[in-house]
């Protein structure tokens, strides 16, 4: 038993090898009645180790311009290993999720300009779990786009 133990824990360090990205962000939708957008935040995960992985969670905060305006989250943890994202051994993989923007008092400036289509500098802050078939690491990441 402590020998799985140790060979699970030997692939740690692989893990910690996926680097990850921000591919793009955009707005999908915007509902001007409730005050809301959706943004398009495509991940990019690239797998530089010789073993399959896969992502069960990525929790992240978006800052527009240095504001925070939220926070989003993707999850695949209610479905079977087998069936997630496969991230192959030396590829790439990217990630969709859809971002709840809500407009209020502390980021109205911000809203507008993402809205509208102006330059925004974005910052992406979060975690990542990447799962191998015998063991999991949490990566933190600091992401800067646009």
């Amino acid at each position: 038993m402590l020998f799985f133990y140790l060979y699970a824990n030997s692939f740690q360090g692989d893990l910690d090898k996926v680097i990850v990205s921000v591919d793009s962000i955009k707005v999908l939708d915007e509902n001007k009645i409730d005050k809301r957008a959706h943004l398009d935040v495509r991940f990019n995960l690239q797998n530089p180790t010789s073993i399959v992985l896969t992502v069960s969670t990525i929790n992240y905060q978006v800052y527009a311009n240095g504001n925070n305006i939220g926070e989003g989250h993707f999850t695949t943890e209610d479905i079977p290993e087998a069936g997630r994202p496969a991230l192959f051994a030396n590829s790439n993989l990217t990630l969709p999720t859809t971002f709840d923007l809500v407009n209020s008092d502390q980021i109205a400036k911000e809203y507008s300009e993402i809205t509208t289509g102006q330059p925004i500098k974005y910052e992406v802050k979060g975690q990542v779990t990447i799962e191998s078939f015998l063991t999991a690491i949490i990566k933190d990441f600091d992401l800067s786009f646009g």
